[in-house]
Protein backbone atom coordinates (compact mmCIF):
# COMPACT_ATOMS: atom_id res chain seq x y z
CA UNK A 1 0.00 0.00 0.00
CA UNK A 2 1.38 3.51 -0.69
CA UNK A 3 1.53 6.40 1.51
CA UNK A 4 -1.54 8.72 0.57
CA UNK A 5 0.13 11.90 1.41
CA UNK A 6 1.91 14.46 -0.75
CA UNK A 7 5.38 14.10 -0.01
CA UNK A 8 4.62 10.02 0.39
CA UNK A 9 7.60 7.82 3.26
CA UNK A 10 10.26 7.28 0.87
CA UNK A 11 10.22 3.26 1.42
CA UNK A 12 10.22 0.95 -1.14
CA UNK A 13 9.84 -2.86 -0.84
CA UNK A 14 12.48 -3.48 -4.19
CA UNK A 15 14.73 -1.90 -6.41
CA UNK A 16 12.86 -0.78 -9.64
CA UNK A 17 14.59 0.46 -12.20
CA UNK A 18 14.15 3.35 -13.94
CA UNK A 19 13.76 2.35 -17.49
CA UNK A 20 10.38 0.16 -16.47
CA UNK A 21 9.08 2.86 -14.51
CA UNK A 22 9.46 5.50 -17.42
CA UNK A 23 7.80 2.80 -19.85
CA UNK A 24 5.08 1.87 -17.45
CA UNK A 25 4.46 5.16 -15.95
CA UNK A 26 4.07 7.20 -19.09
CA UNK A 27 1.09 4.82 -20.12
CA UNK A 28 -0.07 5.57 -16.76
CA UNK A 29 0.16 9.18 -16.75
CA UNK A 30 -1.25 9.68 -20.31
CA UNK A 31 -4.18 7.62 -18.48
CA UNK A 32 -4.10 9.85 -15.61
CA UNK A 33 -4.11 13.20 -17.54
CA UNK A 34 -7.59 12.36 -19.37
CA UNK A 35 -10.48 14.06 -17.59
CA UNK A 36 -12.63 12.17 -14.75
CA UNK A 37 -9.51 9.93 -14.70
CA UNK A 38 -8.21 8.84 -10.98
CA UNK A 39 -5.82 5.65 -9.65
CA UNK A 40 -7.74 3.59 -7.13
CA UNK A 41 -4.89 1.73 -4.62
CA UNK A 42 -6.96 -0.61 -2.51
CA UNK A 43 -5.63 -2.10 0.93
CA UNK A 44 -3.83 -5.74 -0.01
CA UNK A 45 -3.89 -5.35 -3.40
CA UNK A 46 -0.74 -5.84 -5.76
CA UNK A 47 -2.26 -4.08 -8.57
CA UNK A 48 -4.31 -0.58 -9.17
CA UNK A 49 -6.62 0.82 -11.30
CA UNK A 50 -6.65 3.54 -13.29
CA UNK A 51 -10.71 4.58 -13.48
CA UNK A 52 -12.59 7.35 -15.02
CA UNK A 53 -15.81 8.80 -14.57
CA UNK A 54 -17.55 9.48 -18.13
CA UNK A 55 -20.43 11.30 -16.51
CA UNK A 56 -22.11 7.61 -16.29
CA UNK A 57 -23.59 5.46 -13.51
CA UNK A 58 -20.79 3.36 -14.01
CA UNK A 59 -17.10 3.95 -14.11
CA UNK A 60 -14.91 2.26 -16.85
CA UNK A 61 -11.66 0.81 -16.38
CA UNK A 62 -8.74 2.03 -18.89
CA UNK A 63 -5.11 0.68 -17.46
CA UNK A 64 -4.04 -1.41 -14.52
CA UNK A 65 -0.71 -1.18 -13.13
CA UNK A 66 1.45 -3.01 -10.10
CA UNK A 67 1.34 -0.96 -6.95
CA UNK A 68 5.22 -0.98 -6.62
CA UNK A 69 5.06 1.31 -10.06
CA UNK A 70 2.25 3.06 -8.58
CA UNK A 71 4.66 3.55 -5.26
CA UNK A 72 7.64 4.75 -7.09
CA UNK A 73 4.82 7.68 -8.99
CA UNK A 74 3.95 8.74 -5.49
CA UNK A 75 7.55 8.79 -4.40
CA UNK A 76 8.31 11.19 -7.20
CA UNK A 77 5.34 13.13 -6.77
CA UNK A 78 3.84 12.42 -9.97
CA UNK A 79 0.90 11.95 -8.38
CA UNK A 80 -0.84 12.66 -4.92
CA UNK A 81 -3.51 11.48 -2.44
CA UNK A 82 -6.12 13.40 -0.46
CA UNK A 83 -8.16 11.04 0.98
CA UNK A 84 -6.14 7.92 2.63
CA UNK A 85 -9.17 4.95 2.85
CA UNK A 86 -9.66 1.72 2.13
CA UNK A 87 -9.48 2.46 -1.07
CA UNK A 88 -7.71 5.37 -1.93
CA UNK A 89 -7.50 7.57 -5.00
CA UNK A 90 -4.93 9.48 -6.36
CA UNK A 91 -4.77 12.39 -9.14
CA UNK A 92 -1.56 13.40 -10.87
CA UNK A 93 0.05 16.18 -10.37
CA UNK A 94 1.85 19.11 -11.54
CA UNK A 95 5.06 17.44 -11.49
CA UNK A 96 3.52 14.19 -13.01
CA UNK A 97 2.03 16.35 -16.08
CA UNK A 98 5.19 17.96 -16.58
CA UNK A 99 6.91 14.73 -16.48
CA UNK A 100 4.49 13.09 -18.88
CA UNK A 101 5.57 15.92 -20.99
CA UNK A 102 9.63 15.03 -21.21
CA UNK A 103 8.28 11.78 -21.09
CA UNK A 104 6.27 11.64 -24.53
CA UNK A 105 8.70 14.46 -26.27
CA UNK A 106 11.41 11.64 -25.49
CA UNK A 107 9.56 8.73 -26.89
CA UNK A 108 8.92 10.66 -30.10
CA UNK A 109 12.10 12.10 -30.40
CA UNK A 110 13.86 8.54 -30.27
CA UNK A 111 11.26 7.25 -32.58
CA UNK A 112 11.86 10.35 -34.98
CA UNK A 113 15.62 9.52 -35.14
CA UNK A 114 16.48 12.43 -33.41
CA UNK A 115 18.40 11.16 -30.58
CA UNK A 116 20.34 9.09 -32.89
CA UNK A 117 21.53 11.73 -35.52
CA UNK A 118 22.18 14.37 -32.50
CA UNK A 119 24.52 11.38 -30.79
CA UNK A 120 26.14 10.94 -34.09
CA UNK A 121 26.89 14.77 -33.89
CA UNK A 122 27.98 14.88 -30.66
CA UNK A 123 30.85 12.38 -31.10
CA UNK A 124 32.27 13.18 -33.94
CA UNK A 125 35.59 15.26 -32.76
CA UNK A 126 37.66 15.19 -36.27
CA UNK A 127 36.98 17.25 -39.06
CA UNK A 128 37.83 15.70 -42.24
CA UNK A 129 39.84 17.47 -45.11
CA UNK A 130 37.13 18.65 -47.03
CA UNK A 131 35.08 19.56 -44.33
CA UNK A 132 34.78 23.49 -43.12
CA UNK A 133 34.78 24.87 -39.19
CA UNK A 134 30.98 25.57 -38.31
CA UNK A 135 30.87 29.45 -37.86
CA UNK A 136 28.98 30.07 -34.53
CA UNK A 137 27.41 33.29 -35.35
CA UNK A 138 25.83 31.72 -38.62
CA UNK A 139 24.48 28.90 -36.66
CA UNK A 140 23.02 30.99 -34.13
CA UNK A 141 21.11 33.54 -36.38
CA UNK A 142 17.63 33.86 -35.92
CA UNK A 143 15.77 31.37 -38.08
CA UNK A 144 12.65 33.27 -39.01
CA UNK A 145 12.16 37.48 -40.26
CA UNK A 146 10.18 39.59 -38.18
CA UNK A 147 6.73 39.11 -40.55
CA UNK A 148 7.43 35.01 -39.87
CA UNK A 149 6.36 33.46 -36.57
CA UNK A 150 8.32 30.47 -34.79
CA UNK A 151 5.76 28.46 -35.72
CA UNK A 152 5.95 29.22 -39.82
CA UNK A 153 9.57 28.82 -39.36
CA UNK A 154 9.32 25.33 -38.12
CA UNK A 155 6.61 24.23 -40.39
CA UNK A 156 8.96 24.77 -43.12
CA UNK A 157 11.53 21.85 -41.62
CA UNK A 158 11.33 18.52 -42.56
CA UNK A 159 11.85 15.51 -40.80
CA UNK A 160 14.47 12.72 -42.08
CA UNK A 161 11.78 10.86 -43.95
CA UNK A 162 11.53 14.42 -46.22
CA UNK A 163 7.75 15.37 -44.75
CA UNK A 164 7.33 18.93 -43.22
CA UNK A 165 7.93 18.82 -39.76
CA UNK A 166 4.22 20.79 -39.02
CA UNK A 167 1.27 20.12 -40.99
CA UNK A 168 -0.59 23.16 -42.14
CA UNK A 169 -3.72 22.51 -39.50
CA UNK A 170 -0.88 22.29 -37.20
CA UNK A 171 -0.10 26.10 -38.03
CA UNK A 172 -3.53 26.67 -38.15
CA UNK A 173 -3.89 26.02 -34.36
CA UNK A 174 -1.09 27.57 -33.34
CA UNK A 175 -2.36 30.81 -35.50
CA UNK A 176 -5.55 30.55 -34.25
CA UNK A 177 -4.54 30.83 -30.57
CA UNK A 178 -1.97 34.29 -31.28
CA UNK A 179 -4.90 35.36 -32.80
CA UNK A 180 -7.23 35.23 -30.01
CA UNK A 181 -4.26 36.33 -27.76
CA UNK A 182 -3.78 39.45 -29.34
CA UNK A 183 -7.58 40.05 -30.04
CA UNK A 184 -7.68 39.64 -26.47
CA UNK A 185 -5.70 42.59 -25.73
CA UNK A 186 -3.15 40.15 -23.84
CA UNK A 187 0.22 41.26 -25.27
CA UNK A 188 1.15 43.25 -22.50
CA UNK A 189 1.54 40.51 -19.95
CA UNK A 190 4.72 39.20 -19.29
CA UNK A 191 3.18 35.78 -17.94
CA UNK A 192 5.46 32.48 -19.08
CA UNK A 193 3.73 30.10 -17.79
CA UNK A 194 -0.01 28.86 -17.89
CA UNK A 195 -0.17 28.83 -14.17
CA UNK A 196 0.46 32.32 -13.45
CA UNK A 197 -1.49 33.09 -16.85
CA UNK A 198 -4.32 31.84 -14.98
CA UNK A 199 -3.82 34.29 -11.82
CA UNK A 200 -3.20 37.21 -14.22
CA UNK A 201 -6.79 37.27 -15.09
CA UNK A 202 -8.08 38.47 -11.68
CA UNK A 203 -5.91 41.55 -12.43
CA UNK A 204 -6.61 42.12 -16.10
CA UNK A 205 -8.31 45.43 -16.62
CA UNK A 206 -12.23 45.14 -18.09
CA UNK A 207 -12.80 43.84 -21.37
CA UNK A 208 -13.47 46.80 -24.25
CA UNK A 209 -16.38 45.05 -25.52
CA UNK A 210 -17.56 41.32 -26.18
CA UNK A 211 -15.40 40.16 -28.63
CA UNK A 212 -12.24 41.14 -26.25
CA UNK A 213 -13.84 39.53 -23.80
CA UNK A 214 -14.82 36.17 -25.64
CA UNK A 215 -11.33 36.34 -26.81
CA UNK A 216 -10.23 36.13 -23.34
CA UNK A 217 -12.26 33.05 -22.49
CA UNK A 218 -11.12 30.91 -25.66
CA UNK A 219 -7.34 31.87 -24.82
CA UNK A 220 -7.95 30.85 -21.08
CA UNK A 221 -10.02 27.42 -22.19
CA UNK A 222 -7.24 26.84 -24.30
CA UNK A 223 -4.25 27.07 -22.04
CA UNK A 224 -6.20 25.13 -19.39
CA UNK A 225 -6.63 21.86 -21.85
CA UNK A 226 -3.19 22.01 -22.80
CA UNK A 227 -2.13 22.28 -18.89
CA UNK A 228 1.80 23.12 -17.83
CA UNK A 229 4.24 21.89 -20.04
CA UNK A 230 2.27 21.79 -23.23
CA UNK A 231 0.84 25.00 -22.23
CA UNK A 232 3.91 26.80 -21.57
CA UNK A 233 5.75 26.16 -24.87
CA UNK A 234 2.44 27.09 -26.65
CA UNK A 235 2.02 30.80 -24.56
CA UNK A 236 5.69 31.19 -25.29
CA UNK A 237 6.16 30.32 -28.80
CA UNK A 238 2.59 30.97 -29.92
CA UNK A 239 1.53 33.54 -28.34
CA UNK A 240 4.83 35.72 -27.23
CA UNK A 241 6.57 34.50 -30.45
CA UNK A 242 9.71 33.52 -28.33
CA UNK A 243 12.21 31.14 -30.61
CA UNK A 244 12.98 27.38 -29.66
CA UNK A 245 16.15 27.62 -28.28
CA UNK A 246 15.33 30.61 -26.28
CA UNK A 247 11.96 28.68 -24.55
CA UNK A 248 14.25 25.35 -23.98
CA UNK A 249 16.48 27.22 -22.17
CA UNK A 250 13.78 29.19 -20.16
CA UNK A 251 12.65 25.78 -19.40
CA UNK A 252 15.22 23.61 -19.20
CA UNK A 253 14.97 21.78 -21.68
CA UNK A 254 17.78 19.94 -23.76
CA UNK A 255 18.48 21.03 -27.21
CA UNK A 256 16.06 20.33 -30.32
CA UNK A 257 13.38 18.77 -26.97
CA UNK A 258 11.46 22.02 -27.80
CA UNK A 259 9.87 21.18 -30.62
CA UNK A 260 8.47 18.16 -30.13
CA UNK A 261 7.02 19.51 -27.13
CA UNK A 262 5.74 22.27 -29.51
CA UNK A 263 4.59 19.59 -32.06
CA UNK A 264 2.33 17.66 -29.15
CA UNK A 265 1.23 21.00 -27.79
CA UNK A 266 -0.16 21.83 -31.72
CA UNK A 267 -1.40 18.57 -31.69
CA UNK A 268 -3.81 18.74 -28.83
CA UNK A 269 -4.52 22.11 -29.55
CA UNK A 270 -5.79 21.38 -32.76
CA UNK A 271 -7.93 18.55 -30.99
CA UNK A 272 -9.16 21.30 -28.71
CA UNK A 273 -10.60 23.46 -31.54
CA UNK A 274 -12.02 20.72 -33.21
CA UNK A 275 -14.01 19.66 -30.04
CA UNK A 276 -14.97 23.49 -29.43
CA UNK A 277 -16.58 23.09 -32.73
CA UNK A 278 -18.61 26.14 -34.50
CA UNK A 279 -18.90 27.68 -30.98
CA UNK A 280 -15.02 28.59 -30.83
CA UNK A 281 -15.48 31.69 -32.69
CA UNK A 282 -11.75 31.86 -34.08
CA UNK A 283 -10.11 33.48 -36.95
CA UNK A 284 -8.52 31.73 -39.68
Amino acid sequence: MIACTNKPDHQQKAPLSEERLSAESLTILRRLSEPGALLAVAQDMQKAIVIRDAGTDEESHTAVVDNEIAEAMALKQWISCDVPGRVSRYQITREGRLALNRMMAGAENRASGFAEARAQFQGKTRLEPHEKPEQPSVRKRVRYSSAETPIAALARRKDKDGRRFLSQDLVRSGERLREDFELAGLNTLTCRTVDSFIKSQSNLPQAADRSQRAARERVLIALRELGPGLGDVALNCCCHLEGLEKAEKRMGWSARSGKIVLRIALQRLKRHYESAGEQSGLMG
